[in-house]
C-alpha cells in the first residue's frame, strides 16, 4: 500500500480493516438511537472515535487468544469476531443476547470468540487478565491475553498490582490503554504528572510504546510487535493508545462536546475518513469503500431487527446460568 504499511497487509486484508471499524461505527450510532428510544435500559458507553485501537489490536490476535474489555467494550466484542445480532440483542437484554439477556450493555461475554468479558467496575477486570495470562503460562497454552481499559483505570490500584505481578511472572499479557484524555470528566492532565500512561508501566520494566490510536495502521503494527513478544514467553507488553471518544462518558450522562473547539479538533482525526484517505490515495475506488459501509448498513440494521424480535427473559428462568448442575 505505502511506506505506512509494515505489517504487510493485502488490500483485502486493509478494506476488512475498513469494513471491522464501520461496523463498530454504525453498531454504536444504532445503540445511542435504540437507548434514546427506550429500548436499552440503564445506560450505555459510545465507543465512537477509538475504533482503530480495537480492531487494530484484534487483527493481530488469533480466535483463541482471549480479550478482556471495559464498560465502553462493544467496540472489542465486535472487533473479536461477536456477532452483531447477538450483541444488539444483549444490549437489549433478549434471551438471544450473547449472555441470554442477564448481561446488558455493560457485561459482555463470548467464550466462543475468546471474549472473556466486559466489567462495569473501572480497572476490575485488569486482574482478572492478570489471572488469566497467568493460568495460560503455568499450563503451557500458547495464548495471548490482551486487557483493554481507559486512562481512568490507571490510577486504580489493581492496575498498578496486575502491572507488578505480570512483570515478576512473566506472563503472556498485553495492556492496551485507551486514553481519551478523560476519566468521565477529569482530565488526564489533572491525574498524573508525567505526559504518557505508558511511563508508569515503565517502571515496573515492562516493555511499552505509545502509538496514535486514530491511527489504525500504527496501531495494527504495535500490536503485531507486542503478540510476538508475549507469545514467545518475553513477559508482558504495554500499548497506550492516544485517542478520543466524542460522545459523552455514556448515553445517560450530561454534557456533550460537539460544539466545543476541542470537539472539532477531535473530528478531524476521526479514524474512518483518515484510514479512507490512505486506501483510496493507495488505488482503491471510493465504489468499493461505499459497498463496504452498505453492507455494514445492512448488516446492522438486520442485527436490530433480530433483537427487536427476540423475546425477554421470563421471570421462570431467573435462576438459570447460576448455580451449577
Amino acid at each position: 500500500m505505502n511506506a505506512e504499511n509494515t505489517a504487510n497487509l493485502s488490500t483485502d486484508a486493509l478494506i476488512d480493516l475498513y469494513r471491522r471499524m464501520l461496523l463498530i461505527r454504525i453498531f454504536e450510532e444504532q445503540a445511542i438511537e435504540l437507548f434514546a428510544k427506550g429500548f436499552i435500559t440503564g445506560t450505555t458507553h459510545p465507543y465512537i472515535g477509538q475504533e482503530a485501537i480495537s480492531v487494530g489490536v484484534c487483527a493481530a490476535l488469533k480466535k483463541e487468544d482471549q480479550v478482556l474489555a471495559t464498560y465502553r467494550g462493544h467496540g472489542a466484542a465486535l472487533a473479536k469476531g461477536c456477532s452483531p445480532s447477538s450483541l444488539m440483542a444483549e444490549l437489549l437484554t433478549r434471551t438471544t443476547g450473547c449472555c441470554k439477556g442477564r448481561g446488558g450493555s455493560m457485561h459482555l461475554c463470548d467464550v466462543q470468540q475468546g471474549f472473556l468479558g466486559t466489567n462495569a467496575i473501572v480497572a476490575a477486570h485488569i486482574p482478572i487478565a492478570g489471572g488469566v495470562a497467568l493460568s495460560n503460562k503455568l499450563r503451557n497454552q500458547p495464548l495471548v491475553t490482551t486487557c483493554f481499559f481507559g486512562d481512568g483505570a490507571s490510577c486504580e490500584g489493581e492496575f498498578f498490582e496486575t502491572l507488578n505481578m505480570a512483570a515478576l511472572w512473566k506472563t503472556p499479557l498485553i495492556f492496551v490503554c485507551e486514553n481519551n484524555g478523560y476519566a468521565i470528566s477529569v482530565p488526564t492532565s489533572m491525574s498524573q504528572a508525567t505526559p504518557d500512561i505508558a511511563d508508569r508501566a515503565r517502571g515496573f520494566g515492562i516493555l511499552s510504546t505509545v502509538v496514535d490510536g486514530n491511527d489504525i495502521l500504527a496501531v495494527h503494527q504495535a500490536a503485531i510487535d507486542a503478540v510476538q513478544h508475549a507469545r514467545n514467553g518475553q513477559g508482558p507488553v504495554f500499548i497506550e493508545c492516544k485517542t478520543v471518544r466524542w460522545e459523552r462518558h455514556s448515553a445517560f450522562s450530561a454534557g456533550r462536546y460537539e460544539n466545543s473547539e476541542e470537539a472539532q479538533k477531535w473530528k478531524r482525526v476521526d479514524p474512518l475518513p483518515r484510514f479512507k484517505r490512505k486506501l483510496m490515495a493507495a488505488g482503491v475506488s471510493e465504489s468499493r469503500l461505499e459497498e463496504q459501509a452498505k453492507q455494514c448498513q445492512t448488516e446492522i440494521t438486520s442485527a436490530v431487527d433480530f433483537a427487536l424480535k427476540s423475546p425477554s427473559p421470563t421471570s421462570e428462568s431467573i435462576y438459570e446460568g447460576i448455580f451449577a448442575e
